[in-house]
């Protein structure tokens, strides 16, 4: 199954700083698929899905970035009302803890996915295996 690797880059607050990550992406040939952008105080931390994740990792350290790659699961999201309760309804029966969310929306919008950090990602697709739920595999 193909892992969903997630690009975190860590940031001072302050204007041009996005600028310059997405640039040295851009000019990698990088496509930013996802983003998520969190800050507290004078830093923060910038998360993406890309198309060449070890490719944007290399390029961003070359570039003095403070980044690195983790793994992260991909739920698939129902395009409907409900759609995101009932992935979060499965992870709360299952007294699954999300340490951090986005969703992702692949391809021209014909699926989207909720990107979720936790402790243990084998550990928590076992909990799900029978709820149904369809998980992202590139």
């Amino acid at each position: 199954m193909g892992e969903l690797k997630q690009l975190s880059v860590f940031a001072e607050n302050k204007p041009g700083k996005i600028e310059k990550i997405t640039k040295a992406l851009a000019d990698a040939g990088i496509n930013i698929l996802a983003i998520s952008i969190s800050s507290s105080g004078d830093f923060g931390v910038i998360k993406f899905i890309v198309d060449k994740c070890d490719d944007a990792l290399k390029k961003l350290k070359e570039a003095g970035f403070t980044a690195s790659l983790n793994d992260v699961l991909g739920i698939e999201l129902q395009d409907r009302p409900g759609g995101l309760h009932s992935v979060v309804q499965a992870l709360g029966n299952r007294s699954i803890n999300v340490e951090n969310a986005h969703v992702f929306v692949a391809g021209s919008r014909d699926r989207a996915y909720l990107i979720i950090e936790v402790d243990d990602i084998n550990h928590t697709r076992e909990l799900l295996k029978n709820d149904g739920l369809t998980f992202y595999n590139s």
